[in-house]
């Protein structure tokens, strides 16, 4: 699947941009911007979020007129690796790496370095000094949700934790999870359980429901990641149980708001940065470095705490509503340059 984006005169480079910059000014290779393509090689695709992050990265790919071509795994460890070949065949310039497991994509990546590609990756570990890890600061994540519950419900509760292993911005959620239980001896983890099995949240439904059974004293769920918090909602209202446990998740979106939002809902509070910033943030920081530039070896944009209270407090229904009343949703001021034209908002 191909999606290909040219700056088409030096009008849509001023509209889109806000540095009114001519091309001639641009550094190479932008300034021949039809020529540089990059490919984005994704491994989750599934959710509201991927594809929120897939709109960031084409609308900044759009502002800078870039080719841009995006391949998509989903979900098959070798089949993504086989794909950055792909790129790598295709003659591309640069690549983005969208989630995926270390063991099958760090070769890859690798191989993609050594024929002189740029390489960004987002929310995997590459484990190569090369390339710039993009993320969420997902330690952080799991920790304002965590500082959340402990808020609403005191230092002592017991808890089910979704969580699947080996995925990077999951073990990083994951380390703060193991922080804030070490920190706080009163927290009991009354179950683990967590899949990535297509669709996430009705997979993960079915396991909650088992374990919500098996384990009435829950009264806290961490879910760290917005399909698996959906999942473990649907089991908690067919199970009556809004009033009895409170969910706290990471991650973002309009059908999340909703969720969210629902009298009575359980789901009372989530941390995250605006997927569609974070793939700007990607295409940036590639941009940055085909043109000589050192975005540094890790690229973090800060995330949001974002309550059910405050969601109906101001009245918010969407991510436009979101990014109006929280105006850290609509930019990060990461990975910028004068240089670099802006998505036209």
């Amino acid at each position: 699947m191909f999606r290909r984006f040219f700056l088409k005169s030096l009008c849509a480079a001023v509209a889109f941009g806000t540095s009114g910059l001519a091309i001639a000014d641009m550094p190479k290779p932008f300034d021949n911007p039809g020529d540089v393509k990059i490919a984005l090689v994704r491994y989750l695709s599934t959710g509201d979020f991927f594809q929120s992050y897939l709109a960031g990265v084409e609308s900044q790919a759009a502002a800078l007129g870039v080719d841009l071509r995006v391949l998509d795994s989903r979900q098959d460890a070798a089949l993504q690796a086989d794909m950055v070949d792909q790129a790598i065949a295709l003659g591309v310039d640069g690549i983005i790496i969208q989630h995926g497991l270390t063991e099958s994509m760090k070769e890859a990546a690798q191989r993609a370095v050594a024929e002189g590609i740029k390489v960004v990756a987002f929310d995997v570990n590459v484990e190569n000094e090369a390339i710039p890890q993009v993320e969420q600061s997902d330690y952080m994540l799991g920790k304002l949700a965590l500082e959340q519950a402990l808020k609403d419900n005191g230092d002592s509760f017991t808890a089910g934790y979704v969580y699947v292993a080996g995925i990077a911005p999951l073990d990083r959620r994951d380390k703060a999870w193991r922080d804030v239980k070490k920190a706080n001896p009163g927290i009991t983890e009354a179950a683990m359980f967590g899949t990535l099995d297509n669709p996430i949240a009705n997979s993960v439904a079915n396991q909650a429901r088992s374990v919500l059974q098996a384990n009435p004293t829950i009264n806290v769920v961490f879910a760290p990641y917005d399909e698996f918090a959906k999942g473990v909602k649907i089991a908690v209202d067919e199970a009556g149980l809004t009033d009895d446990i409170d969910i706290y998740s990471a991650d973002v979106s309009t059908a999340d708001i909703s969720a969210m939002r629902e009298p009575g809902s359980a789901w009372v509070a989530t941390v995250a940065t605006n997927p569609a910033v974070v793939g700007e943030v990607s295409v940036r920081t590639l941009a940055l470095m085909l043109a000589g530039e050192d975005p540094g070896a890790q690229v973090i944009v800060p995330p949001t705490l974002i309550t059910q209270a405050f969601l109906n407090e101001k009245d918010i229904k969407n991510m436009d509503d979101l990014g109006n009343k929280m105006p850290q949703f609509q930019h990060a001021d990461v990975s910028v340059a004068d240089w670099i034209p802006l998505p036209k908002r």
